[in-house]
């Protein structure tokens, strides 16, 4: 009887996908995120003052962009380019020349499934934009598009081959990321399920 292969699968779309990670702290956080994102390339964006250094563990394929940069570069349209809050991003996505996009922010961790094994949450959204989108319906079969699902009644045949995902979008685990008002309503407010939704 043959030995199991120990050959891990290659990273999907390793090639296609940047790592997108605005940042105003040392990236101690990555070691978490590191079975996942380390074949992965990394921008990061530095927000606030350029002139600190931000700390990268080592082993990662990265470029950090700072404010310099971005004047550097985009010269009088760098304003363009919000600072004082995580919307420094956009510049990682202007530079990125990958078809993908994934983005997280410094103070992400990684969530565990009910076993308490770590959660893949990058090649889950990975798996959801290679899959097509339901368009203009709400399936009440979440993912009809998963092996051996079926479409439910009435759903239209003409829409059933999809439409290609454009976002996959992830929930934060225990804060929910509500808007101000709401956050002052329903302060001890948790959500305890990892979802991630297509658009």
């Amino acid at each position: 009887m043959a030995e199991p292969s120990t050959i891990s699968p290659a990273p999907l779309l390793k090639d296609e996908l940047d790592i997108v990670i605005p940042t105003i702290r040392n990236l101690d956080f990555l070691e978490m995120w590191r079975p996942f994102f380390q074949p992965y390339h990394l921008i990061i964006v530095q927000d606030g003052d350029p002139s600190k250094t931000i700390k990268v563990p080592e082993g990662f394929d990265y470029e950090l962009y700072n404010r310099n940069d971005i004047n550097r570069i985009l010269g009088p349209k760098s304003s363009c380019i919000s600072f004082k809050d995580s919307a420094c991003r956009c510049f990682g996505y202007m530079v990125s020349k990958k078809k993908y996009i994934y983005t997280i922010d410094d103070d992400c961790f990684v969530a565990k499934d009910p076993s308490g094994k770590d959660i893949n949450a990058l090649e889950q959204h990975i798996k959801n934009l290679l899959c097509p989108s339901t368009p203009f319906f709400f399936n009440t079969l979440y993912d009809p598009y998963r092996a051996g699902a079926d479409f439910v009644r009435g759903y239209p045949f003409s829409l059933r081959e999809g439409v290609p995902t454009a976002v996959s979008h992830g929930l934060w685990l225990n804060i929910p990321d509500y808007d101000a008002p709401t956050q002052l309503v329903k302060p001890l407010e948790r959500n305890t399920r990892c979802t991630l939704m297509l658009l």
